[in-house]
């Protein structure tokens, strides 16, 4: 069964914008790509760089702030190499509060 979370108020992230939040052992970096909120694991698997302060890019992949490893906060997978991967954590609005899934 999946941990559920509220991680605050959908309306706090504006379009381009991120925030992380902690959800017990968890860190996650939740997008506002084009007015949709995605999250992903706020660890670059390259060496642990925190991709929830990367810059997100028009087309929905954020780069390591470390060393620039992008990944596509929908899919969490590198447009450079589809072997490596963030994991994507489900995400929803209800009455204005962002409820995270980690499963």
């Amino acid at each position: 069964m999946p941990l559920k979370a509220r991680c605050g108020r959908a309306d706090e992230i504006p379009p381009g914008g991120s925030k992380v939040v902690q959800v017990r052992e968890h860190t996650v970096a939740i997008f506002n790509l084009e007015g949709t909120l995605y999250a992903i694991d706020n660890v670059c698997p390259h060496q642990g760089g925190p991709l929830g302060e990367g810059y997100l890019e028009e087309d929905g992949t954020v780069s390591c702030p470390w060393h620039a490893w992008n990944f596509d906060v929908r899919t969490g997978i590198s447009p450079v190499d589809p072997e490596v991967r963030v994991t994507t954590h489900r995400i929803t609005v209800q009455d204005g509060e962002i409820i995270v899934e980690i499963d």
